[in-house]
């Protein structure tokens, strides 16, 4: 590491961005759901005790640390996030663009920001790479130093994308886990199939998780052009939004992404297992928003040759930009009733791509 940044200066960093993370899953760890909040503390548990993937976690050990974790959260609850210190500078903890021109030189990548309206979330990681990909800075961390309860493989901060290559290894090998408990055939199976995995076992998910990384990018490339098309307001719009109506809001714009960039360039590259893995994660309301797309990756797996996808993508671009505006002049219209309105807007079954 060069001078300048010792290993005890950088324990020092680890410990000051931990702390930060402590303090917002302090604020928010309570508003998941109980069966979300145990698989989180799961994965939590797993990274900070540096357990592997498929290896079984010792249930009193979790036990207990679960318990000592909610101990502290409360006593730091309510507390205001520190400044962080990097070479005798003092850093506003959410000025990450400053933060990481500090740490360039020093091999490390520094991410602050918020995975919903009002929840905070922070990593320190060392950097494995830095690129420019349609506009916007790309940068990759690996072995992740410090983060919260929340780790989102990739995040769109500004004319940034980060992505945590730690994070998508664990999202995917988490998968994994869950289908070897029934082994069901769909489209996880075919994505991995389509890695190999009967010949290669393993290898084929680590080949995945490579893979898919470029898949998130791409994602994020979608966001930041369906931010350009939006316009301002979309972030206020969604602090405003009640929980159930902010859930509909999330997957009308993440619809828009991936008609926008995702779905497209994955077709264009013949990303066959790409494809199949991103409608193992079509779920929930995503799900029920968009049939069709379910329908077309029907046609495609029968042997269309993605003529059935490439018409729901136009579809969807056009369908959920129209979506997205209309929740958004609501909330500008603004009154007392605009929330209301917005809720009902939101949910609506017009909006439904069938």
């Amino acid at each position: 590491m060069p001078a300048g940044l010792n290993l005890h200066r950088l324990d020092r960093l680890v410990d000051a961005v931990q702390a930060n993370c402590h303090i917002a899953d302090a604020s928010h760890a309570a508003d998941l759901t109980l069966c979300i909040y145990l698989l989180q503390m799961r994965e939590f548990f797993r990274w900070e005790q540096g357990i592997a993937p498929m290896q079984p976690l010792p249930r009193d050990e979790l036990g207990a640390w679960i318990a000592r974790r909610e101990a502290l959260w409360e006593s730091v609850e309510g507390s205001t996030f520190a400044p962080l210190q990097v070479l005798g500078c003092n850093f506003d903890p959410f000025d990450a663009a400053a933060v990481n021109a500090a740490l360039r030189p020093f091999g490390l990548v520094y991410g602050a920001g918020y995975t919903a309206p009002g929840r905070a979330c922070f990593l320190l990681g060392e950097l494995q790479r830095a690129e420019a990909r349609d506009g916007l800075d790309l940068l990759v961390s690996g072995c992740e130093h410090a983060r919260g309860l929340a780790a989102p493989p990739a995040v769109l901060a500004g004319s940034t994308v980060l992505l945590r290559q730690e994070s998508v290894a664990r999202w995917v090998w988490e998968k994994f886990e869950a289908w070897t408990l029934k082994r069901q055939p769909g489209a996880f199976r075919a994505a991995l199939d389509a890695h190999g995995f009967g010949a290669m076992g393993s290898v084929a998910v680590e080949r995945l998780i490579d893979a898919e990384a470029e898949t998130l990018i791409l994602h994020e490339l979608g966001e930041h052009r369906a931010g350009r098309l939006l316009g301002p307001g979309w972030h206020d719009l969604r602090a405003r939004a009640p929980r159930r109506t902010d859930l509909w809001l999330r997957s009308m714009r993440d619809h828009l992404a991936d008609c926008l960039v995702t779905l497209p360039t994955l077709l264009a590259r013949r990303a066959d297992a790409s494809i199949h893995f991103w409608f193992s994660n079509l779920e929930g309301v995503r799900a029920e928003l968009f049939p069709q797309l379910a329908l077309a990756y029907a046609a495609w797996v029968a042997g269309d040759g993605g003529a059935a996808l490439r018409d729901a993508t136009s579809a969807g671009t056009a369908h959920w930009g129209r979506a997205c505006l209309a929740v958004l002049r609501l909330h500008r219209a603004g009154g007392p009733d605009a929330a209301s309105c917005i809720d009902a807007c939101a949910v609506s079954p017009q909006w439904v791509l069938r």
